[in-house]
């Protein structure tokens, strides 16, 4: 089964909304319209090409993406704001002369040598009079084809195109619909962007379910966002860190308000720290709290922590979800003992096919079928993995190897901070000095001092761990997709 057949399976003619909001859209015309976009794209261009798609959250991205996976064309979903040289290795990449660009960035990617479609386009081809069934060559359909590439952001590098399969959308979309017990009844508000694959799981699973997606493109708007959740009668709610991050310690009213309808939340996308958690479970107990844990490469998710072992094992990020093993591992490849600390690889259906024309990579990142993370953890002895740090963010200081995250950790429990990013700086005599900028509220930044920090850090921390150099700053630094960005 392609991954097209598989959301609209029970839900194809269904009047009820897929998507909620300003323009909101029944299931039955958004199978309608996609068939009718596939239908017509094929007939023009054929089956697997590598097709752009530039886009904010909208009917119009959500109706070609589905109509490209229909058709047996492959997306590449890009951030619409991305640089204009990053868009030329895509483009040089994979060969891409095709492109879904709405309205809104057609003048930004003018002069680029694509054949371009837009929303006038679009809105052409959904009231054409036309078959909408699209059949793909083989009835059999191999799972292991192609219908996405997404690429890495390249913040610490080449960007990487991670190549997902339909059989990888289907695994991940079960597992998750599965251990989140989502239903028909579930409305989830979208705060991130559907080019990031945390945001393209929440359109996946409730497609599925027969559910909803609310779309939220301002969450510099706090109060929009609080407001939609009981406007939409909002059964869930993801974010990354920074998100809950801003809610929680930017605003007053998030904490006082009460949502009548709000059945779970989830965390992904990077370590919320534990002062956060804390700070959410005790100010909305009735609310389900998922961390999880996840890649690109994963299609999104790979393990979680269910809410009622969230007190117990405060700072774990769960155990694998149904469908994927987890180990943590030596440099032989060997499972360590509990409290040792080793890389998380993982197998199961979800895991790419592999980095999109760059084997050596991918053969350094899959080995024997087994996805090789590259970031740290510990277990402890029922199985739950504990992050630490990626390796190559660990901070040497005389000899000694530390985790940023475990500063972090110690500062945001401090009064008042919103944030702390932990970074090195060159020292001639203890090779990396330890760096802490700490984020508050303009309001609050002449009641913070340097030595304050420093005096809270070596109530709890090592003095080797206890940083140097503190500045403070007004600004969380994240990207579009809501993730951190170094300062």
């Amino acid at each position: 089964m392609n991954a097209f057949d598989y959301f609209f399976e029970n839900t194809s003619a269904l009047d009820k909304e897929a998507v909620t909001g300003r323009e909101p859209v029944s299931f039955s015309s958004l199978f309608a319209n996609s068939s009718k976009t596939a239908a017509r794209f094929k007939q023009i261009h054929g089956e697997n090409n590598y097709v752009i798609i530039l886009s904010e959250n909208s009917g119009f991205f959500i109706t070609v993406y589905l109509a490209l996976m229909k058709s047996g064309n492959i997306c590449v979903t890009l951030n619409p704001a991305i640089e204009p040289e990053n868009l030329g290795k895509v483009l040089e990449k994979t060969g891409s002369t095709l492109a879904f660009i709405s309205r809104k960035y057609q003048q930004r990617f003018g002069a680029y040598n694509f054949t371009v479609y837009d929303d006038l386009t679009l809105e052409k081809w959904c009231a054409e009079e036309t078959t909408t069934d699209i059949p793909f060559p083989d009835p059999g359909f191999d799972g292991q084809r192609l219908a996405e590439i997404i690429f890495t952001s390249g913040s610490t590098g080449e960007q990487k195109g991670a190549m997902i399969t339909h059989r990888n959308i289907i695994a991940n979309s079960e597992s998750i619909i599965e251990y989140l017990k989502l239903t028909s009844s579930d409305i989830i508000e979208v705060v991130m962007p559907f080019y990031y694959c945390y945001g393209l799981s929440l359109l996946h699973t409730h497609l599925r379910v027969g559910g909803a997606v609310h779309m939220n493109n301002s969450f510099i708007f706090i109060g929009s966002v609080i407001d939609d959740l009981n406007k939409y009668n909002c059964t869930g709610f993801a974010g990354v860190p920074s998100h809950f991050q801003i809610l929680l310690r930017k605003t007053r009213d998030f904490k006082n308000t009460k949502f009548h309808s709000l059945r779970y939340v989830t965390q992904a996308g990077g370590k919320l720290h534990t002062a956060f958690i804390k700070e959410f479970i005790d100010a909305f107990p009735d609310v389900k709290f998922y961390v999880m844990y996840g890649q690109t490469e994963a299609t999104a998710r790979l393990s979680y922590l269910p809410p009622e072992m969230l007190r117990q094992k405060l700072g774990s990020l769960g155990r694998g979800i149904p469908g994927v093993t987890l180990k943590v591992v030596n440099e032989d490849g060997e499972p360590v003992k509990p409290g040792e600390t080793g890389e998380i690889i993982a197998k199961g259906d979800n895991v790419m096919a592999g980095y999109f024309k760059d084997p050596e990579t991918t053969a350094a990142t899959i080995r024997n079928g087994w996805l090789y993370t590259g970031d740290m953890a510990t277990v402890d002895d029922e199985g739950y993995i504990f992050m630490q740090s990626r390796a190559k963010e660990i901070i040497k200081v005389r000899g000694i190897r530390i985790s940023p995250k475990e500063i972090e950790a110690v500062i945001v429990a401090y009064p008042g901070v919103i944030d702390c990013t932990i970074t090195a700086e060159q020292d001639d005599i203890t090779g990396e000095a330890i760096k802490a900028t700490v984020v508050v509220n303009e309001s609050d930044l002449d009641k913070f001092t340097a030595d304050e920090i420093r005096q809270h850090c070596a109530g709890s921390l090592a003095a080797v761990k206890v940083p140097q150099i503190v500045t403070f700053d007004t600004r969380l630094n994240f990207n579009a997709a809501g993730k951190k960005s170094k300062y």
